[in-house]
Formats: structure tokens, sequence, C-alpha cells
């Protein structure tokens, strides 16, 4: 029996932010329906390994089997290693599959999609920290639920179908990247959280 979910974590995007549509919104949604529950959506830096770092240092003291982590992106990536070291339930949106090979290219200076006047540098040694979170194991796939979009112009549905077998995917036949139809599907990540 799966107690529910008194704590939920939120792990935004590459050059993303707690701003972004998706983050809000379930934001919104945990504030109205779920009051108790604890939300965290931290500002993640760029280095992973310091994401990573943010991250374990803030769930420290949450109840391992009373936890759940929604990850989009680069955040899916993060979200599966949370998922795989905690055993918590873990919906994932649009999950970066092989971040260290695709974030190579972005070696440099980015700018933040929600403020452009926020700049940070993508530095050459964040590819082996990516590299170096690479789950070996799997989350337990009836923990995970992923949201893949066929018509993700960043991420290839098929790399990301492949990366979770046995999970429950609601595989989209358009779609983006951003998953800008939320609306629809926030139900559905909604009860498979299953929020105290």
């Amino acid at each position: 029996m799966t107690l529910p979910a008194t704590h939920l974590l939120y792990l935004h995007g590459f050059r993303s932010s707690p701003q972004s549509m998706k983050a809000r919104k379930m934001a919104a949604r945990v504030a109205r329906d779920h009051p108790g529950v604890q939300w965290w959506c931290p500002q993640l830096p760029p280095s992973p390994r310091a994401a990573i770092d943010l991250v374990q240092a803030g769930i420290a003291g949450w109840p391992h089997e009373r936890m759940a982590v929604v990850g989009s992106s680069l955040g899916g990536f993060y979200a599966t290693w949370v998922a795989a070291h905690t055993g918590c339930r873990a919906v994932l949106l649009n999950p970066a599959v092989d971040p260290a090979r695709d974030l190579r290219s972005h070696i440099g200076e980015q700018t933040a999609w929600h403020d452009p006047n926020e700049r940070f540098f993508f530095l050459p040694e964040y590819v082996d920290e990516l590299r170096a979170l690479e789950c070996p194991g799997q989350p337990p796939p009836q923990q995970v639920f992923a949201i893949v979009a066929k018509g993700d112009e960043v991420l290839d549905w098929r790399e990301m179908t492949a990366r979770y077998p046995g999970a429950r995917i609601a595989l989209l036949e358009g779609g983006d990247h951003a998953i800008s139809d939320f609306d629809a599907h926030i139900d559905a990540v909604m009860r498979f959280l299953r929020l105290a």
C-alpha cells in the first residue's frame, strides 16, 4: 500500500526556473487542493553536481516513502536520479535521457528562458558532471509516470519511452517540448502523485 505523499519536489529544466509554466501550474494546484503538502521548487544552479547537492540537502529530512518528485526535461533526468535513490514516485515531463551528449553543444554563455537579462555559463566540466549522474539502476517502473510528446522539438520521443521500460507512459501524438497543453494532463499527474 503506497502512502499518500506529504512532500513534493519539482525540478525545472535547462535554462528554466521555478517561473516555468508547468512549475507555476503545479504550485497553484498543490496550494489549492493539497495545502498541507510541503512544496519545493528550487532554482537549480547550472552545475549538475551543485544542483544534485542542493536537492539532496533540501530533501535530507524528507520521508522517502511520503515524498514524490516531478521533473521536466533536464529536471526529468535529475528526478530519475532522485527516484532511483529514494524509491519515491516520479512524474517525468519530456525527460532528458542523455543530457551529457545533448548539452555538449551548449557550452558557453546562456540566457534564462524567463528572464533574458539573466545569464549563466554552462562550463565544459558540467558535461562530465552529467555523465557522473547517469543512473546505472532504474526507479521501480510502477513508481514512474512519464508524459512524452512525439512533437518534442528538442528531445527524441523514442529515446524517452525506451528509457523507462514498464513505466506508465502517456505518449502524446503531437505536442511540444514545453507540453504547452499541460492543463490537459495535470489531472493525471495529480492522480499519479497521490498527494495527502
